[in-house]
Order: C-alpha cells, then structure tokens, then sequence
C-alpha cells in the first residue's frame, strides 16, 4: 500500500503537518507548489510566519484549539516568494498532537462553497490507491468463481454477489486510472439500486444492522448509472452502521416542485436514508462532505465525498439533517416531467 506522504502527495488540496508548537512538520507538493516553495524549505518553518497581516494563524494556535477551527480570507505568502495570496483554512487537531491545515484558496470554490471542488481533489486522492487496488481484487474474483464451481444453491448466489461487486470495484478502479468520459447513463430502477445494497448489507459478516424498507413503487425509472448509485447509498448505510445504528430506513418519494442547487424542478426523486446512530459530531458538521474527513479514527474520509460526487453526477444533490439518534441524508435527483420520454 503506498505510505502517507505518497498519497498526500496526490491530493490537489494544499495541506500542510504542523506539530503541537504550529511548526511545519511536511508540506505536500500542492501546498508547496502553491506557496511558492519546496516542502524541505517550508519544513521547521513557524506556519505564522506565512501569514502577512491580521495574525488569525498565531491566535489560532496560542488557542491551542482541540476541534477544527475555520480562518476565513487569511493573506499568505512565503518569504522566499512575495505574492500574497488569500485562503480559507481549516487548522485540524491531530490524533497524536499537533494539527493538519487545510488551505482552499478563495477564488478556488465558487460561491464559498469548498465541497464544489470535490471532483478534481476526490478523483486525485483516490488514484493513489487504484494501482494497490488491481492485483487483489483480481485474486478475490479468481476465489470467487473456485468456489461457485464447488458451492450449493446459496454458496453460488453469494460469490455472484461477491463477482459483481469486483467488477463494480474494478470498473471504478478503470475510471480513476484513465479519467475518460463517464460512461453514457441507461435507465435506472432506483429500487433495484437499494435492493442491491440490502444484499451487500445482509452480506456482511457479523451483520447487525435492520434494513427497512419504504418504497413508493409508481416512481418511473430515470438515466443514471446503476452502480455508481450503487456505490453512493452503499457508503451511506455502512458509514451508519459505524456510527452505531442498528436500524437504517431506505425511503423513496416522488418530491414535487424541489430545489435542487439554483434550479427548480417540477419532480425529483427523494431518497432518505435515516438511521438511528449517534450522528454528526457538531465539529464535523461544516466540512462532513470534505475529503479526508472522518469522525473515526479508522475512518478514509472519502465515504461521503464520493457519495456527493454521485449526487452531482446526475444533476442532484445530497444533503443530511443530524442529531443523537435521527440521521437522516437526503439525495435528490431529478425526474423528466410526465409525458416527456
């Protein structure tokens, strides 16, 4: 698997490791590139020396904050190069002391809204991980078709399961690696796409989690690509899981008159998954969407960004309301008006 800096390395977000004192620990190549100057030379720098006027970076740090902390509009420029360059910062605590920065520069998100850049900066974090990817899910295809040959009934309805998903994995694989066209959407059952998650849901070993259904079966199919739908509710029921819940409702609607983004539509699909978990932390609430953020400690972060991405593939949109024990995420997706093909 490659190491951490390799993969740091391939974020287009400019990030910078700073220890418990607010020094630079490493810079990745966007924050150095973005700076203006190499990762050895910014490294055992004082990060509030970049600041330039204003001083949010060194009040932030004497705070000592123990949640992420957002500096809105900081003016930053290094030493060694005089362009003065604004951004917004998340200063995040690290597990073993010190902080991440996070650095998103201003005219980097239209409308201040960081998630809008999350196709480039997701797709570059992710394909660090696809050529470790290949080899095993080719192995795991290769033990699943040995065991359909030997198994039962069941046995062959499991590594069937098990061989759809690898293609799902290695097609997804396919696309990070050569970021060609996505593939031209074909009409999608939305109830088939859940039905295929309650599969992988009741797959999985140790399952404890209820599915519940709620269907509103006259909602009409609708273009789309059935397994990247597929991929973005299954992140949601598993990220609930972690989260603790023991109970997941998957609900479908037809909404009328919704707003997705700027656009009014006549009709949308509303799909909710709600859960019975612990929730949202408040301090994730701001950046939940984000790449790289985790309320785990095990956690990829990369769950609900790709989840999103999904969304905006087919012109929707995914949004989440949370407290202690009602999770409920919201992915909205427009429909053609009745009569229109």
């Amino acid at each position: 698997m490659a190491d951490a800096a390799a993969l740091l390395d391939e974020l287009a977000t400019p990030l910078l490791r700073l220890d418990a004192d607010g020094r630079i620990v490493a810079a990745n190549l966007a924050a150095a590139d973005w700076l203006g100057a190499g990762p050895r030379r910014l490294a055992g720098q004082p990060v509030a020396m970049l600041e330039r006027e204003g001083g949010l970076l060194a009040a932030a740090l004497a705070h000592r904050p123990q949640a992420p902390m957002r500096l809105r509009r900081v003016g930053l420029a290094c030493p060694t190069h005089a362009e003065l360059q604004f951004a917004d910062l998340w200063l995040v605590p690290r597990g073993e002391g010190g902080y991440w920065l996070e650095v998103h520069p201003v005219d980097e998100f239209p409308g201040e809204d960081p998630a809008q850049a999350l196709p480039g900066a997701l797709n570059a974090a992710l394909r660090g991980l696809a050529h470790e990817l290949r080899n095993p899910l080719a192995g795991i295809k290769g033990a699943a078709q040995l065991l359909a040959r030997r198994g039962d009934e069941d046995m062959r309805a499991l590594t069937a399961l098990i061989e759809a998903e690898v293609g799902r994995l290695d097609a997804l694989v396919q696309r990070l690696l050569d970021p060609a066209p996505p593939r031209a959407f074909a009409a999608v059952n939305i109830h088939a796409v859940l039905e295929r998650v309650r599969r992988l849901a009741e797959a999985q070993p140790g399952a404890t989690v209820e599915l519940q259904r709620d269907y509103d079966p006259s909602l009409p199919e609708f273009p789309g690509d059935a397994d990247r739908l597929v991929q973005a509710v299954w992140n949601l029921v598993r990220n609930a899981g972690e989260a603790g819940a023991r109970r997941v409702q998957l609900r479908t609607r037809l909404e009328r008159g919704a707003r997705i983004g700027d656009e009014l539509h006549p009709r949308a699909l509303r799909l909710d998954i709600a859960d019975d978990g612990r929730g949202v932390p408040p301090e994730l609430a701001e950046r939940l969407f984000l790449p790289l953020v985790s309320g785990r400690a095990d956690g990829t972060g990369l769950g609900l960004a790709l989840a999103q991405q999904v969304a905006r593939e087919h012109r929707g949109s995914l949004v989440y309301r949370s407290r202690p024990g009602h999770t409920v995420f919201t992915l909205l997706l427009p429909l053609a008006e009745a009569g229109d093909g």
